[in-house]
């Protein structure tokens, strides 16, 4: 239970997973259905741009700061401008997290369910939600607790998973999360978002995951760098059960103008794989 998001809040893999969290909940909202969105490990919600956290780590600076500075072309802003507008109810003071990006992308039919469990973060994170009334926010374990809500009355939603990977346990964890919640949601989308230090680490639980037969499964991950520095976050992923079909095509003209934003090394790029069952 030591790790702070606010020291890495608004860092590349915020803005990778921020972004893809509005593109998942636009398609889910293209039909006329309320939806709900699930956030398992949703920390306090918003973080002060000039807190101690910030300013000893500058991951900000060279993450959200340079993506919403950079310069765009129309493909590039219609697949960011969700994105872009909720950051926005809160930039320059505050950088959300994912239960704000999350907030800002909801009709009113649509509904929010948030878990942490953190000692600290669960009062503010149940604080800063008090007086909405789409939103309900659980002081539990979300690996638990989000597995027992699905399926959601909506019926169609995310359920986005975001741990904080600080025991060695976490990959593990998830492909648990994954098969319970798809063998009880067939439909919904669940949304997996890890780590990329050395790619080596990764591939073999991308790996294990390809072999278990999910019927729609997809992998996109951003690097920074070259990720085969194993002490660095060199990048990060996330893998997309029932990823909507258009997505893959969004991906590639999203993730290498990202790669060339974020850029910290030689190195950066993206990958996109498909670990759906043949």
């Amino acid at each position: 239970m030591n790790y702070r998001h606010a020291y890495h809040a608004g860092n590349f893999a915020d803005v990778f997973k921020h972004i893809l969290l509005t593109r998942l909940a636009l398609y889910l909202q293209r039909k006329d259905k309320p939806i709900r969105l699930f956030d398992t490990h949703a920390g306090i919600g918003l973080y002060a741009r000039d807190s101690e956290e910030q300013a000893k780590t500058g991951e900000a600076a060279l993450g959200i700061e340079k993506v919403l500075a950079a310069t765009t072309n129309p493909a590039i802003e219609e697949l960011i401008a969700p994105w872009r507008t909720a950051v926005n109810a809160h930039w320059p003071g505050s950088i959300p997290g994912s239960p704000l990006i999350a907030k800002a992308m909801l009709r009113k039919s649509d509904r929010l369910t948030l878990f942490e469990k953190h000692p600290d973060d669960a009062p503010l994170l149940k604080e800063r939600f008090a007086d909405d009334w789409q939103t309900r926010v659980y002081p539990s374990d979300g690996w638990l607790a989000a597995v027992s809500q699905i399926p959601p009355k909506e019926s169609r939603g995310l359920a986005l998973v975001d741990p904080p990977f600080e025991d060695g346990k976490d990959f593990d964890r998830m492909i648990d999360f994954l098969k319970n919640s798809t063998q009880r949601w067939p439909g919904g989308m669940v949304a997996l978002w890890y780590p990329v230090k050395k790619r080596d680490h990764t591939d073999e639980w991308l790996s294990t995951l390809k072999g278990m037969g999910f019927p729609k499964l997809l992998n996109a991950e951003l690097y920074i760098r070259e990720p085969r520095f194993p002490n660095m976050l060199n990048g990060c992923g996330m893998v997309i059960a029932n990823a909507p079909y258009v997505l893959p095509d969004e991906l590639a003209t999203l993730l290498p103008w990202l790669a060339g934003v974020m850029r910290q090394d030689k190195g950066a790029g993206h990958r996109v794989q498909d670990l759906s069952k043949r």
